[in-house]
């Protein structure tokens, strides 16, 4: 079964990286978008802006603030292998 993982629409690099890596990937538009998701990166500009800071999925979400796509990835790993 494949992994989606939710990702802000300006982690582009981040978001090709995990297409990479056989993640299914959907862009985060709406706070509807993350309950779809099994994790969601984000870019910590501002924690709240999709309302993920609020318990609205059970999976981790990813702040990827100064991390590389290849960091990103790590933590994504991390968290279903």
């Amino acid at each position: 079964m494949s992994r989606i993982i939710g990702v802000e629409q300006s982690l582009s690099n981040v978001e090709e990286a995990l297409k990479a890596q056989g993640y299914e990937v959907l862009q985060l538009r709406h706070e509807e978008d993350a309950k779809k998701c099994d994790a969601c990166v984000i870019t910590g500009q501002d924690k709240n802006v999709m309302g993920i800071s609020d318990p609205v999925m059970a999976g981790p979400v990813i702040d990827a603030n100064g991390l590389s796509a290849d960091e990103v990835i790590q933590r994504v790993d991390k968290f279903f292998n």
